[in-house]
């Protein structure tokens, strides 16, 4: 299968600003392939959708044919496509990217020709000359002779089909997808139009976190004949003998009331002549068919597919364009914007053009002002996704803490991880916490920051029977750490994103406080010291977790005692292992970032701290697609005279595992986490320490960045990050400057940098 980065040279985009670091007219989209992460369960894909929005139509190739690679159902997996898949059954409307539990990716659309057959096994079709860009997909389906393409607006599809002359089929497959959901309705509403829902949900193992989707699928021609399909229960006996569809596809071609199954579908099919163009357009709701239908008129409305295109296209440019980039190669600028477009997919709008949106676990229907963002992986995005926003995209950031607040006044708590408005409570720990007080600290201080420490100050101090995002802070709060109670309980990880959430609350009690004594509230100003000290000393209980035996984090018995016998390597390759969670206590034991130094003394002292810090680079033990050490390389900057390691390392991990390929990213993307630690490393700085407004600063891939920043929120309009190299080689950092001054330090705050201007870095 040939895949093409493909770049347009329609005339709206001479419209388009020229991109500062390429060629003349080079634009920030003409370097993003989609195709990066499709492979080495990086679950990113290359279909069509535009920046932040709620539809995306993504070419399904995991299922269908023992020719695939990867099927679906074959192992976890997590994706609508697979790069090295050969087996094409259609496109499916909205979509995860990065995600590592499967879920959505339901609504399949799929052309053929010739005799109708409605079994995705037998008209899947093998394809090529694929073609993707930001907006865009395109493939040709070599049994069918059958050109496809895609685009999205943010909450509607449409799919154009070049057809060949003779019988065509348009299909719609509700009894498929990558969700592990059932059950399906349809309703023809005319010749061209049909309405329907499909249950999706019970992502990562919570078999009650359900959701409907609802559409409204069209197409611009009137076909000659449509009708249904439905999968028929096997029969036996006399029964048997009297269904002719026993156990079999039914095609229902004159009834056109409701129908209703866990395998069902549309088909419509047409005389088509030589290269005819048939479009499918599809609107889609998570409130109801109506506002589908809503969603559908308003945005597509008069716009045939080459116009939905343009727009997707200047959205994703106007967006990419907020960071401008000179220097560096050209592999190097297809690997930073891949990853701002790849973190500008998720969270995503969840609101229809009315601003109804489905409650947060309720059946309630709420209308919103501003946009309501869902797919909330904060275990994953708290590092380092909000961070990115916050500076570059305040808007959006804004807007997603005021979503996380409004399920707090929704469902009385605060989101952990949040999927159409329900709470599947995967992964671990209190991850709100240290994005708001981020948020805030910063500056982005329009919310309710009183009902976001409620929130905190709830989940932070609540027993654990009643606390739905700590369920171990009985211990917790009695013993200073989680024991293990359980042999695979993640009692270690809990514990020290626990600390993490505790350190970011203190610093928002600490600011909270001195707000109070400014405006003389000596009473309020006193409580919230008092928590800071609570929630601080609580955040430094990691040490109870340390072996000196091993020298890592161990876990720790009911009784006290240290678990054994013990690995400290058990774990790697995602292998069971009791206390850790999707690693070893090796990927764990520097996960401190809020007290780095008192870490290093814990462990000794500096020399055998940076020693030991060396060696989890040095000996293949740090996991590039693990979020607790993807910091690591940043902490040896905490040290003076040890910075140059952690220019070296992040310069070596992006090469290495960072790259213009299928496989260019190591391991599951995470909703943009691994492609935002790309981003900010390319450019020179890092967010290593959750909550806290610091960044940790190592050497740009480019010559000059140029971040336009929103001036009303930051006093300024530009961020410039400038790098003078002797050469191509050249590494390490010599001298720093900082708004024309001289910097000594390896660490700044949020405002020193917005503030500044200009960031300098002169290399040896």
């Amino acid at each position: 299968m040939k895949r093409i980065l493909l770049a347009y040279t329609l005339s709206a985009l001479c419209l388009l600003p020229a991109f500062a670091g390429g060629g003349e007219g080079s634009l920030p989209i003409s370097y993003v392939n989609p195709f990066i992460g499709t492979t080495n369960f990086g679950t990113t894909n290359p279909g069509a959708v535009c920046p932040n929005g709620m539809m995306s139509v993504v070419p399904f190739n995991v299922m269908g044919s023992e020719d695939n690679k990867y099927d679906k159902d074959a192992r976890w997996w997590s994706t609508p496509y697979e790069y090295h898949n050969c087996f094409f059954t259609g496109y499916s409307h909205v979509n995860l990217s990065g995600v590592g539990c499967p879920e959505l990716g339901s609504l399949l659309l799929m052309p053929t020709t010739g005799e109708l057959s409605v079994d995705y096994k037998e008209y899947g079709s093998r394809y090529k000359d694929e073609q993707a860009s930001p907006g865009y997909y395109s493939n040709f389906l070599t049994r069918y002779n059958v050109k496809t393409e895609v685009s999205a607006t943010p909450r509607t599809g449409v799919s154009r089909f070049t057809f060949p002359a003779g019988q065509s089929h348009v299909l719609l497959n509700l009894g498929e997808g990558l969700t592990n959901e059932t059950g399906a309705f349809l309703k023809q509403v005319s010749d061209t139009e049909f309405e329907g829902m499909k249950l999706l949900g019970t992502f990562c193992y919570n078999p009650q976190a359900v959701f409907p989707i609802y559409f409204v699928m069209r197409v611009n021609k009137q076909p000659a004949s449509s009708g249904y399909w439905k999968k028929q229960r096997p029969m036996t006996g006399v029964e048997a003998e009297w269904d002719p569809d026993n156990g079999r596809y039914k095609l229902y071609t004159r009834y056109r009331k409701e129908i209703a199954g866990d395998d069902i579908g549309a088909f419509l099919t047409f005389n088509t002549t030589e290269g005819e163009q048939i479009e499918v357009q599809m609107g889609v709701s998570f409130v109801s068919i109506e506002n589908a239908r809503l969603n559908l008129d308003t945005e597509q409305s008069g716009k045939n597919f080459s116009q939905v295109l343009a727009d997707a296209r200047m959205r994703w440019n106007e967006d990419l364009s907020r960071i401008l980039v000179e220097g560096g190669t050209e592999e190097q600028k297809t690997v930073f914007y891949t990853a701002l477009y790849h973190t500008l997919i998720h969270p995503n709008i969840l609101q229809d053009v009315n601003g109804q949106y489905p409650a947060m676990e309720s059946d309630q229907i709420l209308t919103t002002k501003g946009d309501r963002y869902t797919v909330f992986s904060l275990w994953d995005t708290y590092r380092n996704v909000h961070q990115l926003l916050t500076l570059v995209y305040p808007e959006r950031q804004l807007q997603m803490v005021r979503s996380m607040l409004d399920m707090y006044r929704e469902h009385g708590w605060l989101p952990k991880w949040e999927l159409y408005g329900r709470e599947t409570l995967t992964m671990e720990g209190d991850p709100s916490i240290p994005v708001i007080v981020d948020t805030w600290l910063k500056g982005l201080c329009d919310f309710d920051i009183d009902l976001a420490y409620e929130a905190m100050y709830k989940s932070a101090t609540l027993p654990g029977a009643e606390n739905l995002l700590r369920p171990d802070n009985d211990d917790y709060m009695s013993l200073g750490y989680v024991p293990l109670r359980e042999q695979y309980d993640n009692s270690v990880s809990h514990a020290l994103e626990y600390y993490i959430a505790d350190y970011s609350l203190s610093l928002l009690a600490d600011a909270l406080g001195k707000r109070a004594a400014e405006q003389g509230k000596k009473a309020e100003a006193l409580k919230y010291q008092a928590d800071a000290r609570l929630f601080y000393n609580r955040s430094l209980g990691y040490k109870h977790y340390y072996s000196k035996e091993f020298g890592t984090f161990r876990p720790i018995l009911p009784n006290g005692q240290f678990y054994s016998p013990f690995n400290p390597r058990q774990g790697e390759n995602f292998e069971p292992n009791p206390g850790f969670h999707e690693g070893c206590a090796w990927n764990y034991s520097f996960y401190v970032p809020h007290d780095v130094k008192g870490l290093a003394r814990l462990m000794g002292g500096q020399k055998p701290f940076i020693e030991k810090l060396q060696r989890v680079f040095d000996d293949g033990l740090y996991d590039p697609a693990n979020e607790p050490d993807i910091a690591y390389a940043h902490l040896f900057s905490y040290f003076k005279g040890e910075e140059w390691r952690t220019q070296k390392e992040t310069r070596r991990l992006l090469q290495k595992y960072f790259k213009n390929a299928p496989d260019g990213i190591p391991g599951n993307d995470d909703t943009g986490t691994m492609s935002t630690w790309a981003i900010f490393n390319m450019i020179g700085f890092y967010p290593d320490c959750p909550g806290d407004p610091y960044y940790t600063l190592t050497t740009p891939v480019f010559d000059k960045v140029v971040i336009r920043l929103d001036s009303d929120t930051w006093g300024s309009d530009k961020l410039v990050i400038e790098t003078e190299r002797p050469s191509t080689e050249s590494l390490y950092i010599r001298e720093m400057e900082l708004g024309g001054k001289k910097l000594f330090r390896y660490r700044i705050s949020h405002e020193e940098l917005v503030k500044a201007g200009v960031l300098k870095f002169m290399l040896r």
